[in-house]
């Protein structure tokens, strides 16, 4: 877990969310067929917008250079991130509206000082509406988070939680889904 202390002064991480406040502005409001926003896309998210990926705006992030796309994702509206930490979002992944993905919360004692946490979406997951995924959390290859749920422990591959916190009802069969 990493600690940041937002009593101390940090030149960079102020830069980095006053681009990425400026550009989520403006990409929320063009035109989602446009040149200009899939331009805006790419230099918001400064590893790119891969092959077949799609994010419905509006959307809310704080800190972009944070977070990574794979190919063919799907993000639907009204996506959150407090990306203090790193989010990583594998290829195939679907994420539903209203999806909140948390990097960071405040420590008890120390309210000016955040801890962070990396989260980690593996491939071909499927994140449903209103979801909620909590710092240092990964979701694994395949899995499915049922609307609503808060994710507050790693999810296994293959697996379908809902819930809050969330937890597992359903196994599902690794062998049903499409061979790359």
């Amino acid at each position: 877990m990493q600690r940041f202390d937002l009593r101390i002064s940090d030149a960079q991480r102020k830069q980095e969310g006053n681009r990425t406040e400026a550009l989520v502005f403006r990409l929320n409001g063009t035109d989602p067929s446009s040149q200009e926003y899939k331009e805006l896309l790419n230099e918001l998210f400064v590893n790119g917008i891969p092959e077949g990926t799609k994010i419905h705006t509006p959307i809310y992030i704080n800190l972009a250079k944070n977070i990574t796309f794979g190919k063919r994702v799907s993000v639907m509206p009204y996506f959150k991130c407090m990306s203090a930490g790193k989010i990583v979002i594998e290829d195939d992944v679907r994420i539903a509206m209203d999806v909140k993905i948390i990097t960071n919360n405040h420590d008890f004692y120390e309210r000016d000082v955040l801890t962070i946490e990396d989260v980690h979406i593996q491939k071909n997951a499927w994140i449903g509406a209103g979801a909620t995924i909590l710092p240092g959390v990964t979701i694994g290859r395949n899995a499915i988070v049922g609307a609503g749920s808060v994710v507050t422990h790693d999810v296994l591959p293959n697996t379908v939680v809902v819930g809050n916190p969330a937890r597992v009802i359903q196994t599902l069969d690794p062998d049903q889904f499409e061979k790359e």
